[in-house]
């Protein structure tokens, strides 16, 4: 009996002593001080938005070198390098002295022409006259004859009725000299206004409003007929419209059926660290064979002239939009399969949860998660490998740092 209760005694007492055991192992588990610190992030709704960004450089809208019609000397120069012009400004003068001439002899031509007109204008009243006078003769001679055949001889009817028909031949043949001076003077007009015409390119104006970016002639060069097909024409200068910008870029094969006409992008200027916007104006329609994209224009607006031709620029096309989605950071999803991935959540008592999640859209920085949490929950950002289901820890809110 003595040693039953010996022996009950020091089981009591062993059950005790493994017993608190357990009980501390547990509190050290549960003890704040000794659990690891985690970084969280809270799952928060946004806008999500994935952008293609495409490096460019800047072309003007349109570019051009300005020639001389006809071939003359610079008499006077009004513009230079750098040089804004409005459309329809006067840039150069030329000296034509043949031109001037030969305008001279038009006006002379024109002057002799209209005489002419004139002299034969009055030349035809004159037979007109004749004509109405002899043919009163004939019918008044014609018509006694007939009442009183014995008044009028029938030989003074014959003369009478002869100078009719000539003068009627008269009249006929003045109205063809009239109708040949009224030609040669139309034709010594229209030559006239042709010669002003030429002469009217003696002014060289902007087709545009633009910036002169290049000057190749000065006061006293001559400059040819830029009519022929020879390349070395010498140009007076080069016009640049860049009151409007143009970028050309290679958009890739995957992101041709997110480009659309009047869609506005985002350009970033790295020169001037601005961003300005864009408008997409028009793409080819078609995909090139050796690179795989398709030829796409973008047009921004410089109406101050803070962009120049030939600077760099970034263009970003957005390709996929979510609004108001609940999203975390892409270090927070482990991604498990095609739209599948696992986050480790932190719970109110501060203890790890394994979660399977269903993912949407994914940007450089985030996520979409479309199903499997909720906002304002505590995800852990970074590594989860390290971390056990379960687990007591410390958790600390953290902002991730954003990517340029």
């Amino acid at each position: 009996m003595k040693k039953t209760f010996c022996a009950l005694v020091v089981a009591l007492t062993c059950i005790g002593i493994f017993g608190g055991c357990g009980g501390a192992r547990r509190a050290s588990a549960d003890d704040p001080s000794n659990a690891p610190t985690v970084a969280v992030v809270k799952a928060v709704r946004q806008d999500l938005a994935n952008d293609l960004t495409i490096a460019s450089e800047f072309q003007p809208f349109q570019e051009i070198e300005i020639y001389a019609k006809v071939s003359g000397y610079i008499r006077k120069l009004h513009v230079d390098w750098g040089t804004h012009v409005r459309e329809g400004q006067l840039l150069a003068e030329l000296e034509i002295p043949e031109l001037q001439q030969q305008l001279q002899e038009d006006e002379a031509s024109v002057r002799r022409s209209e005489q002419n007109y004139s002299r034969a204008s009055e030349e035809l009243k004159r037979a007109d006259s004749a004509y109405t006078v002899a043919h009163i003769t004939y019918t008044r001679l014609a018509e006694v004859q007939k009442s009183r055949p014995e008044l009028v001889a029938q030989q003074e009817v014959d003369v009478a009725q002869g100078k009719d028909q000539e003068a009627s031949a008269s009249v006929s043949a003045a109205k063809d000299a009239v109708a040949a001076a009224q030609q040669e003077m139309a034709s010594t007009k229209a030559a006239l206004e042709k010669d002003r015409a030429l002469y009217a390119y003696s002014r060289i104006t902007a087709p545009f409003e633009g910036v002169v970016t290049e000057i190749y002639a000065y006061t006293g060069a001559l400059l040819p007929a830029g009519t022929s097909s020879n390349k070395g024409t010498l140009a007076l200068c080069r016009l640049s419209q860049n009151n409007l910008l143009r970028l050309v870029i290679p958009v890739p094969e995957r992101a041709v059926p997110d480009i659309h006409v009047g869609q506005t992008v985002a350009v970033d200027v790295s020169g001037l660290k601005r961003t300005f916007n864009g408008e997409i104006v028009r793409f080819s329609g078609q995909i090139d064979t050796q690179t795989r994209t398709m030829h796409t224009e973008v047009q921004v607006p410089n109406p101050k002239y803070e962009l120049v031709p030939g600077m760099y620029a970034s263009v970003r096309i957005p390709l996929q939009s979510a609004k108001n989605v609940v999203t975390v950071p892409v270090q927070g999803v482990r991604a498990t399969g095609e739209g599948q991935g696992t986050v480790l959540i932190v719970g109110s008592d501060n203890r790890l949860e394994t979660r399977t999640v269903t993912t949407g859209l994914q940007t450089a920085e985030h996520v979409e998660i479309t199903s499997g949490l909720k906002p304002d929950e505590r995800v852990v950002f970074g590594e989860q490998g390290q971390y056990k289901q379960g687990e007591f820890v410390k958790p600390k809110l953290i902002e991730p740092a954003k990517t340029e």
